[in-house]
């Protein structure tokens, strides 16, 4: 979903596209600290949906967050070296770039990989 602003009404607005493609069961949201996803009317909005939980990232700990990660990723491929004239553009960007992406999209693996056992060849030849 693309919004025109970073506000609540467009938070809330999310918030409840969400719900509405996740017909059961809970749903856990983790945002970090801007003021929509805190104001008082999101606050009001999620005591009347009890299924979704919101849960903020600590301040200044953005490395939690893995949308930063796809931020960065998304940032690269859909808006670096861009010019836009207006929102409908922004959109249509947003949606080739989200396209191009999920179709190369693998699982986010935390932390380094194990490192490839190799074989040392052998340091010393002894003939008789």
């Amino acid at each position: 979903m693309t919004a025109s602003f970073r506000n609540s009404a467009f938070c809330q607005q999310f918030l409840q596209r969400a719900e509405g493609a996740n017909p059961d069961g809970g749903i856990y949201v983790v945002t970090d600290n801007l003021s929509s996803h805190n104001s008082l009317s999101t606050r009001t909005w999620l005591e009347d949906h009890p299924r979704i939980r919101h849960v903020f990232i600590p301040v200044g700990a953005c490395w939690l967050s893995l949308q930063e990660g796809w931020w960065r990723i998304f940032r690269k491929a859909a808006l670096a070296g861009q010019s836009f004239a207006g929102p409908p553009e922004i959109d249509q960007a947003t949606r080739l770039a989200t396209a191009q992406l999920n179709t190369r999209a693998r699982p986010w693996v935390w932390g380094r990989p194990t490192p490839s056992t190799r074989v040392l060849p052998r340091r010393y030849v002894y003939s008789v």
